[in-house]
């Protein structure tokens, strides 16, 4: 097996890949046409906006193309997210006018295009960290749910907004996700959210008892919500993988192998490929290693090895 992994943000995109490639250089022309082809795929949307986003936020080509097409749903919705991440990234209090303008442009895309989703979950990453207010929250979510009721991005942007280190009650994630799995149909990658909420956890008590806390004490040893993600999702998943795949797939190969069902992963980890991420792996030590230890260990199984 090779060592060598993909961290390009567009993954298996090829299309994005090459998008890339021009906005770097400024150009806007490229975004505008991939985002155009992608239409009302909200998944595959989100996706590409987010990861065009992240270039976008030290660049200038998204500001350029909603100046030059004023009206362009696609050009908005690029802008929401750029700006949005520029006020993450200058924080709560730094970020505010970031922020509201952000808010503003959500509004703006929605006005053209009322069906689209994309700036909706920006919404709800702008609650999270700059306006934690519940009833706003609920609407946007609302929202949400009339147009894409199962979304990805959406879920994830909730438990996320519910974590105690940003605005959630002590188990008030963990709750709310379950409920989601239960409700959602089967074969959706939300069942990997209750996995979500264990790594977080995980990396919570990492962080708050570095002195006394070790790597062999975690929580997806004898879990159900490991067996919950390989019968919801996993084994009833479609052919074509949905955008944010690999990040979903990581989540289940480590819980999977921090569980020692390595034989289980090995599945998994083939279908990961070479798109490993740095979160959960991150959350247990230095992600790359822990990544290839344990695909190794999912192909050729450890002897009479201790729980990690």
């Amino acid at each position: 097996m090779s060592t060598k992994l993909d961290s390009h943000p567009a993954r298996d995109d090829e299309a994005l890949r090459h998008v890339l490639e021009d906005a770097s250089m400024g150009r806007w022309e490229g975004p505008r046409d991939v985002l155009t082809a992608t239409g009302s795929d909200w998944d595959r949307r989100i996706f590409r906006l987010q990861v065009l986003a992240e270039a976008g936020a030290r660049l200038r080509f998204a500001d350029t193309w909603a100046e030059a097409e004023p009206h362009s749903p696609h050009a908005l919705a690029l802008l929401a997210n750029v700006q949005a991440l520029r006020a993450m990234i200058a924080g709560h209090d730094k970020g505010r006018t970031q922020m509201e303008e952000a808010w503003a442009t959500c509004r703006a895309a929605l006005d053209v295009w009322p069906q689209d989703v994309a700036p909706l979950v920006v919404m709800l990453a702008l609650l999270r960290t700059h306006a934690p207010d519940r009833d706003t929250l609920d609407h946007v979510w609302s929202e949400i749910k009339q147009r894409d009721p199962w979304n990805r991005e959406a879920h994830h942007e909730i438990v996320t907004y519910l974590f105690p280190r940003h605005h959630g009650a002590q188990g008030e994630a963990m709750w709310w996700a379950e409920e989601q799995v239960a409700l959602a149909p089967p074969g959706l990658p939300l069942a990997v959210l209750p996995l979500v909420v264990l790594a977080e956890a995980h990396r919570c008590r990492q962080e708050q008892n570095q002195g006394a806390y070790g790597l062999v004490i975690h929580p997806w040893a004898d879990c159900p919500q490991v067996e919950h993600a390989l019968e919801r999702w996993w084994r009833y998943r479609t052919p074509q993988p949905h955008a944010c795949f690999a990040d979903d797939a990581n989540y289940l190969a480590h819980a999977l192998s921090f569980a020692n069902r390595h034989g289980e992963a090995r599945e998994v980890f083939d279908a990961i490929g070479p798109y490993a991420t740095h979160v959960p792996w991150s959350y247990c030590g230095r992600a790359r290693e822990l990544f290839l230890r344990h695909r190794t260990w999912a192909y050729s199984p450890p002897r009479r090895r201790k729980r990690p």
